[in-house]
């Protein structure tokens, strides 16, 4: 029985039972814009399945048991034999059962695939962003692996197969499999040209036995790896599988998980080669050019895993604020809340339309949509997955206390906010590889100046800032020093280009006049009051209108 005094009112109903995809302005017009008519039917009533999926009660009590119940190690079974396993909820196992279904590591063999791909990624990850670390890096690993047609064969079917099958099986024996990366090492992190795992060469051409350790190696439970280890001629890229083709396991002690700041549903594992068996991918000393595709790609899916972040975060501040009532009237109607919540919206709409535009430049693959993803891919990912703890923490607080709860699922989103910023390289990396790009690739430069330049004449704000920014690039002098500025401009200069010629006119004004025109503060909140703030906020809304 209720005591008398405890009347809940003004609470607001959880953002559930909704259409993630078909409620995202932004989203739903990228993909419209990027697929050609013969395919696109079909790719948005997927997609609507998978938003009407990510949006069910079902999906996000999935989410929420994934982080509530931690993957946990088993070294040894009960014998004392080393197995070197991760038990997962079963949550996980749906998650990423419903993700493989769906198609999220299936981009590289069919049209539209990668738009599609980011589309869905950014849909599904709303629901738990830990599962997307197998997903991007099984989609990433094919690139590399087609460096080997043989492998590629053997492989790529299984990587891009819709059929999720958990276990530790020979490859042959499943019908889909997962894949990881290793890279990190104790003494070199980013620097891996400073790994000192080993790889001796065997009799039978291409097959190594590796000797070392891999500090950070996500998702350790998959089916196969690719890792870096130094061989008789310098750095090389191999193949390592869990299982054996006999059905043996590949030695692969997993030393301990990493207690994370945020991932939590995802493993992390510090893991030792001893003797393992693995396969040479690409050529003995060319072991980053080999890898390198499957880094850009995974990049990407740090930008697209960023957009869903904001995304989700900004849907439920507006959510939130569409209910919530406080001195006399909705949050929502309020000028100051509004000015914030647009603010918050500008962000999210910029972060989600580039990410699809990479996605759509990787479908194009011609030279000059290469060239342009060389500058666009490392910029973004500086600019677009630092953005995202800003966001997600200002989306927190529009939620009040409410919002730093646990049950109100934005203490999860703040937490795993920063990871996309750390993962393939931080900020510093991103910026030093735009830098490196425009010091000996001129074509990136004149494929980034173009794209950029197809809205220039269209806003003022954006054609100085264009003219700043050839005026910085003309000087490169000491430039490393300040990398970060320049790269951080040429993101929103391609981020106000891409709006001024796709978003609605109030958000572009919006957008030029805060991030490009300098109308701006330090701290979300503070855009010009004279801008159409109603109508940003309304079109960023999620769910019922």
């Amino acid at each position: 029985m209720a005591a008398s005094t405890h009347t809940v009112t003004n609470q607001v109903p959880p953002l559930v039972g909704y259409d993630v995809f078909a409620n995202d302005r932004a989203l739903t017009e990228a993909v419209e814009r990027h697929l050609a008519p013969g395919i696109l039917r079909e790719a948005q009533e997927e997609l609507s399945t998978l938003g009407r999926a990510a949006g069910s009660a079902q999906a996000q009590e999935w989410g929420a048991q994934a982080n509530e119940n931690p993957p946990k190690l088993r070294t040894h079974d009960r014998y004392g034999h080393r197995v070197d396993e991760v038990d997962f909820h079963p949550a996980w196992h749906r998650l990423l059962g419903h993700a493989v279904t769906a198609g999220l590591t299936d981009a590289w063999g069919r049209e539209g695939g990668h738009v599609r791909r980011a589309a869905g990624f950014l849909v599904w990850t709303q629901a738990e962003a830990g599962h997307g670390c197998p997903l991007s890096m099984t989609h990433a690993a094919v690139p590399a692996l087609r460096t080997d047609p043989a492998l590629a064969a053997e492989w790529e079917p299984l990587l891009t197969s819709h059929v999720y099958e958990e276990g530790l099986r020979p490859a042959p024996q499943k019908a889909g499999v997962l894949f990881g990366m290793g890279m990190t090492e104790k003494q070199g992190g980013t620097d891996v040209r400073s790994n000192t795992t080993r790889a001796e060469a065997l009799a039978a051409d291409g097959e190594y036995l590796l000797t070392g350790h891999k500090w950070f190696c996500s998702a350790p439970m998959s089916d196969g790896f690719l890792v870096l280890a130094q061989a008789a001629d310098g750095l090389s890229c191999f193949l390592v599988p869990r299982v054996l083709p006999d059905g043996a396991r590949n030695p692969f002690a997993l030393q301990r998980l990493k207690d994370k700041l945020g991932n939590r549903s995802n493993a992390s594992g510090e893991v030792e080669f001893d003797g393992t068996w693995a396969r040479r991918v690409g050529e003995e000393g060319r072991g980053v050019r080999t890898i390198i595709e499957m880094v850009a790609a995974t990049r990407l899916d740090c930008v697209v895993g960023s957009a869903a972040l904001m995304r989700q975060a900004v849907a439920q501040a507006i959510h939130h604020s569409a209910h919530r009532s406080a001195f006399g009237g909705l949050l929502i109607e309020k000028p100051l809340m509004r000015n914030v919540l647009a603010d918050l919206a500008l962000e999210s709409e910029a972060a989600t339309t580039l990410a699809l535009r990479l996605a759509a430049a990787y479908d194009a693959d011609t030279e000059q949509e290469r060239a342009f993803l060389r500058i666009a891919v490392p910029a973004a990912k500086y600019w677009v997955t630092k953005r995202c703890s800003a966001v997600v923490g200002e989306a927190l607080e529009c939620l009040g206390g409410n919002g730093y709860v646990e049950e109100s699922g934005m203490p999860r989103l703040l937490r795993e906010a920063p990871l996309n910023s750390i993962w393939e390289g931080s900020g510093n990396v991103q910026a030093l590889d735009v830098l490196r790009a425009l010091q000996r690739e001129p074509g990136a430069l004149d494929a980034f100046l173009r794209e950029v330049g197809k809205a220039r004449g269209a806003d003022h704000r954006l054609d100085a800032a264009i003219k700043d920014l050839l005026t910085e690039l003309a000087d490169l002098e000491a430039v490393e020093a300040r990398a970060r500025r320049l790269v951080e401009r040429m993101a929103l200069v391609l981020q106000g280009s891409l709006l001024l010629r796709w978003a609605p006119p109030e958000v572009a004004d919006a957008f030029c006049a805060s991030r490009l025109g300098g109308d701006w503060g330090s701290a979300f909140g503070t855009l010009p009051h004279s801008l159409d703030l109603a109508t940003v906020v309304e079109r960023a809304r999620a769910g019922e209108s």
